[in-house]
């Protein structure tokens, strides 16, 4: 995991009662606040020190209270976990069935697709040829790259003041300064900094769409305006452009054609589920999804879990079933829906109600897998369980002698994280598991220890001399304090 993974990896500001009574309460912890005491769950403790001894070096992260959250909730989610593997490696105490739920429905669907969508995959070889003349011929893109993100849950006065760094960074660079030497200086994007912000060559398909379409537009050596992509703001300088002959990718091209005759049959056969108004998309649908996606610990009222979010000819999407979504996802999901635009939301809701209307079509066909099947799938995640407590070190804890259980348990879990920070190992989310592991566990993460841990943190990084990454131009700088 990068260091910028965890600096994303955010547990918003637990909210109240809004919307009209929809959302009750999160669950909490009645543990006494303590200054020295950054998070709790069970008997187990994260101190200020513990916090302060993670953070301090990884100076690559922000000083913000979200990125202290962010740890504090991974290291309750590690904590229950390492208890869970050590109390039985079966995790016969977890509900696993809900877990391999998304997998069934996917086999479900696509089971449906192959039954119900015919397309003619004859494609001859002139036929072939004739298409790939008709479009842009493919190329392989060089590119290097500036990237820069918002602070988070940022007011427009700071998403204005990164976009005009940026776009300060460009206008040197116009004047002559070094591409590559902006980017080791401010880019964001630990994987390609390092390199002067090389992304190496990549195809069409391999970058979200805004960034491939700058990049297309780009003759080698230009550099692009400011570009917004979902994970931030680039500037974008082509590299080499190479145009590919048709012998080269026609494999690659002829499956492009029929994996474009497939989504093409796919909605027209959806179209025909939903009816002839199509779907219709509630007018509360995006201020719910973005109060749920800011406070996945809800719990819902039974009316609340049936209001619907997405309906269309004879079916509901309701909001119980995206907060079960959401808490089954990883974080970045939540992240990404609490400050998706309209636009942005109205995509999201109209996926994943069409994927609910195919599953409900593919059940009323009697596609749903066996009970077999269900088993099969649930030992696999038992085994995916087990595999990811070892990856992350907590599957066997080693006990020094005459060390108690609880305190072999709380070092594996630090050192995990300690290798999270790293690089070492990547995070390993447990979405739907982290909720069930915390029923009935008290868990509690203390506002003063994380204002306590963010001082200490501070104190000791200001005797230090300043990471290339905060150097920026001294108007820069003063148009970002004055955002802030």
């Amino acid at each position: 995991m990068s260091v910028r993974e965890i600096g994303v990896r955010v547990s918003k500001t637990r909210l109240g009662l809004v919307l009209g009574g929809l959302l009750l309460s999160a669950a909490c912890g009645d543990a006494e606040p303590d200054a020295n005491t950054v998070a709790r769950v069970g008997d187990y403790e994260l101190t200020v020190d513990d916090v302060v001894r993670l953070l301090v070096d990884e100076e690559r992260l922000p000083t913000e209270a979200a990125v202290v959250e962010s740890l504090a909730e991974l290291w309750i989610d590690y904590t229950l976990l390492a208890e869970a593997t050590l109390e039985d490696t079966t995790y016969a105490q977890l509900t696993l069935e809900d877990l391999v739920r998304q997998r069934i429905e996917q086999e479900m669907i696509g089971q449906l697709r192959d039954s119900v969508i015919q397309v003619d995959t004859l494609i001859t070889d002139d036929e072939l040829r004739t298409l790939y003349a008709a479009e842009s011929p493919e190329v392989d893109l060089r590119a290097r790259h500036i990237m820069m993100t918002y602070p988070l849950e940022a007011t427009q006065a700071q998403r204005d003041s990164v976009r005009t760094l940026l776009a300060q960074i460009r206008t040197r660079i116009l004047g002559g300064a070094r591409f590559e030497d902006m980017a080791r200086q401010f880019s964001q994007d630990p994987g390609s900094a390092p390199s002067g912000g090389d992304l190496g060559f990549f195809a069409r398909g391999d970058m979200v769409q805004p960034f491939e379409e700058a990049t297309l537009a780009l003759q080698p050596g230009q550099v692009s305006d400011v570009v917004e992509t979902p994970m931030g703001l680039h500037l974008i300088r082509l590299e080499e452009r190479r145009v590919r002959n048709f012998e080269d990718v026609a494999v690659a091209f002829r499956a492009r054609v029929l994996q474009q005759r497939n989504s093409a049959a796919e909605s027209t056969f959806v179209a025909g589920l939903e009816g002839p108004d199509g779907l219709e998309i509630s007018e509360d649908a995006f201020a719910v999804a973005r109060e749920l996606a800011s406070n996945p610990t809800v719990a819902l009222s039974r009316g609340a879990a049936r209001r619907p979010l997405v309906s269309w000819n004879d079916g509901e999407y309701t909001a119980g079933e995206l907060l079960e979504l959401l808490r089954f996802e990883q974080p970045g999901l939540r992240e990404s829906v609490a400050v998706a635009t309209d636009e942005e939301l109205d995509d999201f809701l109209s996926d994943v109600g069409r994927r609910d209307l195919l599953v409900t079509e593919a059940r009323l066909s009697g596609l749903e897998p066996s009970p077999a099947r269900v088993d099969s799938l649930t030992q696999q995640v038992q085994g995916q369980l087990l595999a990811a407590a070892n990856a992350i070190g907590l599957r066997n804890i080693e006990m020094a002698p005459g060390e108690e259980t609880e305190v072999a348990l709380k070092r594996a879990v630090m050192l995990s994280l300690a290798d999270n920070l790293s690089g070492a190992t990547r995070v390993v989310p447990l979405g739907l598991v982290g909720f069930q592991l915390r029923e009935g566990v008290p868990t509690s993460i203390n506002s003063a220890g994380v204002g306590s841990a963010l001082l200490a943190i501070s104190q000791v990084r200001a005797g230090r001399s300043p990471a290339p990454i905060e150097q920026v131009p001294d108007s820069a700088a003063a148009a970002q304090d004055s955002a802030r």
